[in-house]
């Protein structure tokens, strides 16, 4: 399921602190303007300006199509009523030979609609601890309005790096973050972080923490600026989105719960690009497509770059003490720290010298799992789980740490998606929530991942009142 917001309820604007202060990058409003040189203190981690010949598809190095009604395992309708065919047709995805992606959305002589929708095969484009991350797109919203544009809906948006490998059925704990969306013509732009439970939550599935409608003139004749950075180098961190560098929406991690911020947000993310047609957003706003809706208006993409900043910072870890491994029998403390070699039984992991002193484990891959026998949770339950991890885990490589208890077999109670934190041994402490849990209890780590490969060692977790 990816998107999967119906906004059947209209959407909400949440009251937040927004100011409007310019970016630091410069903007040029020519046609085909160059990929902008980072902003002060950032460095181009990925750019795409699409110079390839007039009537070519994307490079595939870059960039994945999807293909068809929804992921692999996911829902119908990429989860949000589309009704759309996504292809990788150069009638609906192509360069235009002047420095642009074009993607189309046709209808057929029997009423059937194909369109475009991509993706960049990086989903590691992630803010490091005390640093940054900017997701940027120059592009035009498809050049139609009134009754011709009934169930447009052109969006520039990011989704969770643990999403691609099961579909985004984990949506939408994992994080999805729009940077543009338009609908139905209506020379506006939306922004939103979707994020923890659905329906409802914190927030506000499925329409999530959103900008509301904010007033974009000219952004179907003209391309224009659309940006989000995640800001992690503040206390609160921030999210700020941008049109035309001017910042026009902004979220502090203070506004929800730390587990629900962090599961949205402190992971790598992947962009998508796409014109989807109908859908649950669209019938909010007038419904869509109808006989009137013309076909072949497309969304015009100039130039795709993700920006990023070292960090000066790391998560502090808890402070409880160590829970040290222990002999046949003995029952473990959920609420302190549970070395990660304490394991009672263990496949595929290996026990290793770790750089915070001791040992991890690593060489953890999809299928692998450690066992620790007789955890005590006690009777007041549990708010969730911190797990300190690290990943040295090469370009589109990720996964999900999860918990299960007494069984692998049994549904996992949390789970968080981790992609590469720069290292093997480059630690950090990421949190998942977890259901309610009472009693001593055996807990199994479990590791999901759509890459056979390696993609994280584990120090230590422990469970949090």
């Amino acid at each position: 399921m990816s998107r999967s917001r119906k906004r059947l309820r209209g959407l909400l604007a949440i009251a937040t602190a927004t100011v409007a202060v310019a970016a630091t990058a410069v903007f040029t409003m020519d046609a085909n303007a160059a990929v902008p040189a980072a902003p002060s203190g950032m460095t181009t981690v990925f750019s795409d300006d699409f110079t390839g010949a007039a009537g070519t598809g994307l490079n595939r190095t870059n960039w994945l199509y999807d293909i068809g009604t929804g992921y692999a395992g996911g829902a119908a309708n990429w989860g949000t009523g589309e009704i759309e065919t996504m292809t990788d047709s150069t009638s609906n995805v192509y360069q235009d030979g002047s420095g642009n992606l074009v993607i189309k959305p046709i209808r057929d002589s029997a009423g059937n609609w194909t369109s475009g929708r991509v993706e960049t095969q990086r989903t590691d484009f992630a803010a490091p601890a005390g640093g940054k991350v900017r997701i940027e797109a120059r592009l035009q919203q498809p050049n139609v309005s009134g009754a011709a544009a009934a169930g447009y809906w052109p969006a520039f948006w990011a989704l969770g790096a643990a999403a691609r490998p099961v579909g985004a059925s984990n949506w939408p704990s994992i994080g999805e973050w729009d940077i543009m969306e338009d609908i139905n013509g209506r020379s506006s732009v939306f922004a939103a972080l979707h994020c923890g439970t659905n329906p409802g939550g914190v927030c506000n599935e499925t329409t999530g923490l959103t900008s509301g409608e904010k007033a974009c003139s000219g952004c179907q004749t003209a391309m224009h600026t659309y940006a989000v950075e995640y800001d992690r180098s503040v206390s609160p961190e921030q999210m700020r989105w941008y049109l035309d560098g001017v910042n026009y929406f902004t979220l502090n991690s203070s506004q929800i719960d730390a587990t629900t911020w962090n599961n949205a947000t402190q992971h790598g993310m992947f962009v998508i690009l796409n014109v989807a047609i109908g859908g649950g957003f669209p019938a909010a706003f007038g419904g869509g497509p109808t006989s009137a809706t013309q076909s072949g208006v497309p969304m015009t993409v100039d130039y795709v770059a993700v920006y990023q900043s070292s960090g000066g910072t790391t998560t502090t870890p808890p402070t409880t003490s160590p829970t040290t491994a222990p002999t046949s029998g003995t029952t473990r403390d959920a609420f302190a720290k549970i070395e990660a070699e304490s394991f009672n039984a263990q496949s595929g992991v290996i026990a290793e010298t770790c750089s915070e002193g001791g040992q991890d484990i690593g060489s953890i891959a999809n299928g692998d799992w450690a066992q620790f026998n007789n955890v005590n949770f006690g009777s007041g339950g549990v708010k969730d789980f911190v797990a300190r991890v690290a990943s040295g885990a090469g370009t589109g490589i990720s996964g999900l740490v999860e918990v299960r208890l007494d069984s692998r077999s049994n549904a996992p109670i949390g789970s968080f998606a981790l992609a590469s934190t720069g290292g093997w041994q480059s630690w950090t402490s990421i949190p998942g929530n977890v259901s309610a849990v009472t009693g001593t209890h055996t807990v199994y780590l479990t590791f999901t991942s759509g890459q056979p490969n390696d993609f994280v060692n584990v120090n230590w977790i422990q469970f949090r009142k």
